[in-house]
């Protein structure tokens, strides 16, 4: 990330497991994760967690992993976001060192869409077409679709390529990004052909 972007990213999600045990599903994915490296909020809709983007990022992975190897279908939508004006409420957790906490490196397979908007950027479609093409690169583009991008594979991939684009998509000259996430794991419709 280039000096003097604001070192505060957010992510708004909310979690879907496909069971009636879904309150346990969901308090057991954010009780198994370590969370002290970020600012977290959860309310009756979604929860929020922000903080510097290494540990948002690796957050959002460990609490979807968790979910997921429950091996009920699950879904996630979430908004990660950074740049906004006036976003200081998690500067506490800036002095934060940028080792992970969560570091459970399971398999799992993962189809999701994103959509990104580079704020006010006037050239924003070059920074879309950017994105899919590293995407293709790294082996997990899916398809293109209405308003958004398929990706997929496994899950320590796909959000690696979601850090990296989210970081690629910021400048100095255009601090604020929004990237929209929707997610599907173990879902029937998948295939075993996929889970290679």
């Amino acid at each position: 990330m280039e000096c003097g972007l604001s070192p505060i990213v957010g992510f708004r999600f909310s979690l879907h497991p496909m069971s009636n045990e879904f309150v346990s599903i969901i308090k057991g994915a954010l009780q198994n994760t370590d969370v002290s490296n970020v600012w977290m909020h959860t309310d009756d809709v979604s929860t929020v967690i922000r903080g510097k983007q290494v540990h948002v990022f690796n957050v959002a992975k460990s609490i979807t992993l968790n979910a997921a190897k429950t091996g009920v279908h699950v879904a996630l939508s979430g908004t990660f976001s950074a740049g906004c004006p006036g976003d200081t409420t998690a500067d506490v957790y800036l002095d934060k060192g940028d080792e992970v906490t969560n570091k459970d490196e399971t398999n799992q397979y993962v189809s999701s869409q994103f959509a990104l908007y580079p704020m006010n950027n006037p050239n924003y479609m070059d920074v879309i077409y950017r994105e899919i093409e590293h995407a293709k690169v790294k082996g997990v583009f899916n398809e293109s679709m209405h308003y958004a991008s398929g990706i997929h594979g496994d899950i320590h991939d796909v959000f690696a390529y979601y850090e990296a684009a989210f970081s690629r998509a910021r400048s100095e000259e255009h601090k604020h990004l929004v990237m929209t996430l929707s997610m599907s794991i173990n879902s029937p419709s998948h295939g075993d052909d996929l889970h290679a």
